[in-house]
């Protein structure tokens, strides 16, 4: 395994993250068979843990601190915060009041006292950037976090958030985490270059598309799988599914699996630190571990690039954010009476 640096943190990282998103009730119950799943990753080489304290409304993460007993020093260990733990209002967001004490829930539950890697899990529009960054800064200073980071930033606000650390001297976001894949290049346009500019690291996620890029959803064929189950709609998009194909045709010239080729592509990219593998089953994990050290070449890349063209998306990842002015038309309409032209 030959590893990178997390940005400009000093941090040194496997190419290959580990997501601990399917441990737990929504994905695996098993807990020791989840535990089995973690060692045989660290074991291979992988260095990197990523959960959140809303995988399985916590039980990731206990199962992560069950799993890194012993080991936990030789593990960068990332959780994240911000989207809802339970009904309470104020149990959610980037606000001081939930950032300190969901840390300490999450240190809780993975049996440490500090993690390596504490990220806002997607933006926050309710809160100051300024807020967040002083609570963070506040938790790096206080020992318990060791780097701060954010997922699905738009690089506006990657772009802000670095103005407002300068100005008011606080820590400064070191990673981002968007997705992306051969399907969902949208972030090579402006986040990856953003976030190269700023020396950050980025863990990206979904490389295999929400699993599009297993191999195991074709046209005309029903998946039985546990994403399938789910009732993912961009497993269905006509436009991915087209994409696919061909991307099959390309993987079998190339003499590799489509997933081995998916991965390999995500970390290619020179503004990308690490991808991140969510493996439910044992039978997954071996799967992936089995195209670590997968090259494309240029050919390949070529070709991925006329079926995909760079800095595009075909159609939407439905676990990709939207930000409030996509959400929400109000944001995006004048009223009524304002719309004549002038």
């Amino acid at each position: 395994m030959q590893y990178r640096t997390l940005g400009r943190t000093g941090i040194k990282v496997s190419p290959y993250a580990l997501g601990a998103m399917m441990f737990g009730s929504a994905g695996n119950p098993d807990h020791d068979d989840s535990i089995k799943i973690i060692h045989k990753a660290l074991d291979a080489g992988i260095n990197v843990v990523d959960t959140a304290d809303i995988y399985s409304g916590g039980e990731s993460e206990q199962i992560v601190g069950k799993a890194l007993q012993g080991r936990r020093d030789d593990v960068v260990l990332a959780t994240k915060a911000r989207l809802p733990m339970g009904d309470d209002p104020n149990r959610q967001g980037a606000s001081r009041r939930w950032l300190v004490r969901a840390l300490e829930d999450s240190l809780r539950r993975l049996g440490t006292d500090h993690v390596d890697l504490f990220q806002i899990h997607r933006p926050d529009p309710d809160t100051d950037i300024e807020e967040t960054l002083s609570a963070l800064t506040d938790l790096v200073r206080a020992g318990k976090v060791r780097a701060v980071g954010a997922s699905s930033l738009p690089a506006s606000e990657i772009v802000e958030s670095h103005w407002v650390a300068e100005r008011r001297g606080l820590t400064r976001l070191r990673t981002e985490q968007p997705p992306y894949s051969i399907l969902d290049r949208g972030i090579e346009r402006e986040v990856l270059p953003v976030a190269q500019r700023y020396g950050m690291g980025t863990l990206v996620y979904s490389p295999l598309a929400g699993g599009m890029l297993t191999g195991r959803y074709r046209r005309n064929q029903q998946a039985d799988t546990h994403r399938a189950r789910y009732g993912f709609k961009h497993l269905a998009d006509e436009r991915r599914l087209d994409a696919v194909e061909q991307l099959i045709a390309v993987a079998r010239d190339a003499g590799m699996p489509l997933a081995h080729m998916a991965t390999a592509f995500a970390i290619a990219h020179p503004g990308v630190t690490s991808a991140l593998i969510g493996p439910r089953t044992m039978e997954q994990l071996d799967s992936t571990l089995a195209g670590i050290g997968t090259v494309l070449d240029d050919e390949v890349l070529d070709r991925i690039d006329a079926i995909v063209p760079p800095g595009t998306d075909v159609g939407r990842l439905d676990m990709a954010y939207d930000t409030p002015a996509v959400l929400h038309s109000p944001l995006r309409r004048r009223p009524v009476g304002e719309r004549a032209a002038a």
